[in-house]
C-alpha cells in the first residue's frame, strides 16, 4: 500500500524541518512525500530543497489558501491512501504510518484517524491539549464529534468519488470534507487508539472569539451545503467538547 503525505507550507522556516524529518524517518517504506509551498519569501524553499530526492514532489507557487494547496497536493498524489501534515505539525514517532497501514489492512476501511496532542510552540514537551478521538460511529457527528484532521487519512478513491476540499468555507473546510465523506456518503473509518500527530498551538480556527464564531458559521454551512440537518445543539456541542481536551493531558514521550 502506497501512502501519499502532503505538507502545505508558507513561510514556515521555523518548523518545516521537524515536519519533514518526522515523515522521512518513518519506518514504513512506501511513502510518497509531496510538499506544496505558497511561494514563501523566507528560507522555507531552501530548507525543502536540501532534502533532495527524499521529497517526491515539491511545488512552489502562489495559491488561493491552505485548502487550495491541499487540493493541489491531492491532484498530484499517486498513493492508495492520502494524509495531510501541515508544516507546524509532526508525527509523534517513527512507527505512525506503519501502524496506520497495518490497521487499514486489517479493517479494510476507507479512512483512518488517531489521537492528537497540541504542544506549546516554544516547548514541544509541554502538552496543552489532548484530543482523544474514540471509535467511529457516524451518528457522533450529530453530537459535535469529528476526528482530528491532522490524524486523518483517506483512500484516494474516496477523493476521486466524492471530491476534495471546498474553498468557500474557511477553516471549516476540513470539517465539511470529513462530514461529507463519513456522514453523508458513509465511507467506513477505523480508529488507531494512539497519539499519531503533534500540533503546535495556534490553529487558524482557535485564535480568537471572532474566528470561533466564523468557524461555527462555516460548520453550519457544511451541513447545509450537503443537504443535511443537524440537531439544534450539534454545533454548540462541537466547541464545548474541546473543554475536556484541556483537562486530561498525558505526559509527552518521544
Amino acid at each position: 500500500m502506497k501512502v501519499s503525505i502532503i505538507t502545505v507550507v508558507y513561510n514556515g522556516e521555523k518548523t518545516i524541518k521537524s515536519c519533514i524529518d518526522s515523515v522521512i524517518n518513518q519506518t514504513y517504506g512506501n511513502i510518497e512525500y509531496i510538499i506544496i509551498d505558497g511561494k514563501s519569501t523566507d528560507t522555507t524553499c531552501k530548507i525543502i530543497e536540501s532534502y533532495g530526492t527524499e521529497i517526491a514532489v515539491f511545488l512552489s507557487e502562489k495559491d488561493a489558501g491552505i485548502y487550495d494547496a491541499m487540493n493541489k497536493g491531492i491532484s498530484l498524489a499517486t498513493g492508495d491512501v492520502i494524509g495531510i501534515l501541515n508544516a507546524d505539525d509532526f508525527y509523534h514517532d517513527a512507527f505512525v504510518i506503519e501502524k496506520l497501514v497495518d490497521k487499514l489492512k486489517e479493517t479494510e476501511a476507507d479512512a483512518i484517524y488517531g489521537d492528537l496532542i497540541y504542544v506549546d510552540a516554544d516547548n514541544i514537551h509541554h502538552i496543552t491539549r489532548y484530543w482523544k478521538s474514540g471509535n467511529f460511529n457516524k451518528r457522533k457527528f450529530l453530537f459535535g464529534w469529528m476526528p482530528p484532521h491532522p490524524t486523518f487519512f483517506l483512500r484516494s478513491s474516496s477523493y476521486k468519488q466524492f471530491g476534495t476540499y471546498r474553498l468557500d468555507l474557511g477553516s471549516a473546510a476540513d470539517y465539511e470534507l470529513m462530514l461529507r465523506m463519513m456522514y453523508k456518503h458513509g465511507t467506513s473509518a477505523a480508529y488507531l487508539p494512539q497519539i499519531t500527530t503533534v500540533m503546535r498551538t495556534g490553529g487558524i480556527s482557535n485564535k480568537s472569539l471572532d474566528n470561533r464564531l466564523k468557524a461555527n458559521t462555516g460548520d453550519r454551512m457544511a451541513w447545509a451545503l450537503n443537504g443535511l440537518t443537524p440537531y439544534w445543539f450539534t454545533l454548540w456541542l462541537k466547541p464545548l467538547r474541546k473543554i475536556l481536551q484541556f483537562i486530561y493531558k498525558p505526559k509527552y514521550t518521544e
